[in-house]
């Protein structure tokens, strides 16, 4: 018995220590539908360290705020309705180890489908994994992209 505990404990380190070293590579966004102005929110958080080397720029520096406005705009698209969207950048805020992006959709009337094409950091990172989660009238729908899964949609 007591050896038998001892290969436990000896293979649970074993799984502990492999993740150890394994870096996590995500963003995570919020949409949210503002009926009064009929707008899609968007809230992207990303990770400093992973956007800055995707954009090769510091984040400290004055131009880093227009370069992550022009990487989200050329890897995020969004479709309502089967009709392309265009997206307006509202800013950003490095917050430490997290770029919070806002950015949103105006003119958007009731809601069948919603389709997003997120390649946000899929080029700099092969394990990159993007989660998007939509709030649209009471309902919630989650949405996961990461390579070779590029395209999402959901219907309400």
């Amino acid at each position: 018995m007591k050896k038998y505990i001892h290969v436990t404990w000896i293979f649970a380190l074993m799984i502990f220590m492999s993740f150890a070293d394994a870096d996590f590579y995500s963003s995570m966004t919020k949409v949210d539908y503002l009926e009064g102005s009929k707008t899609l929110k968007f809230t992207t958080k990303l990770n400093t360290a992973h956007i800055s080397d995707a954009i090769k720029i510091n984040p400290n520096t004055a131009s880093f705020e227009a370069e992550v406005k022009k990487y989200v705009n050329n890897n995020f698209d969004l479709y309502v309705n089967g009709s392309t969207k265009n997206l307006t950048f509202t800013g950003s805020q490095v917050n430490g180890e997290s770029v919070w992006v806002y950015f949103e959709a105006s003119g958007i009337g009731e809601i069948s489908t919603i389709r997003i094409k997120n390649t946000i950091l899929l080029s700099a990172f092969p394990k990159q994994f993007n989660l998007v989660n939509i709030a649209y009238k009471g309902n919630q729908k989650t949405m996961n992209f990461q390579r070779g899964k590029e395209v999402n949609e959901v219907s309400f």
